[in-house]
């Protein structure tokens, strides 16, 4: 899906991209897909001079659920002395947080295409466990215990 944007992105960087093709929810439940992101990035690092590519110089990059991806492996990359430190991580519309679905951003936009809170729900809900069931509950934030709520608020609040 997203060839084209990859190969556009090489040519006018003149950077070499890697595109992990990684399995899909609601088939692969969590954490497949990012099993597949975080295999792909320590293989591609542990042979990066197979590649021609500067060790300095690696960056990971992905939007929407790749955007979330990205920062899984950048998180879990950050910690490795084995390999060579990420540049940078590019985050493009990533689902970050699956909290509170009632944040201002969910509210101002849960009208525009794409973007309508259900839709970020069951996607959430479909990445994590396969399952919508629980729609209306994530809806409404009761899937959040208060004492879990409290202890993230002051990361994820209005």
């Amino acid at each position: 899906s997203h060839e084209k944007i990859c190969r556009y992105i090489a040519r006018e960087s003149e950077l070499v991209v890697v595109s992990v093709g990684y399995r899909l929810a609601p088939e692969h439940k969590y954490p497949a897909a990012y099993e597949d992101c975080l295999n792909a990035t320590i293989h591609f690092m542990k042979n990066i001079e197979h590649y021609g590519v500067d060790p300095a110089n690696v960056i990971v990059c992905g939007d929407s659920a790749g955007g979330n991806l990205a920062a899984a492996v950048s998180q879990t990359l950050a910690g490795r002395s084995d390999l060579p430190r990420l540049r940078a991580q590019i985050l493009i519309y990533p689902g970050l947080q699956a909290l509170d679905f009632n944040l201002p951003s969910y509210q101002q936009n849960q009208g525009v295409p794409l973007l309508f809170r259900e839709h970020a729900t069951f996607f959430a809900l479909q990445y994590l466990n396969g399952d919508a069931l629980h729609m209306q509950e994530v809806l409404e934030g009761s899937h959040i215990p208060p004492d879990m709520r409290l202890k993230y608020l002051k990361w994820v609040s209005p």
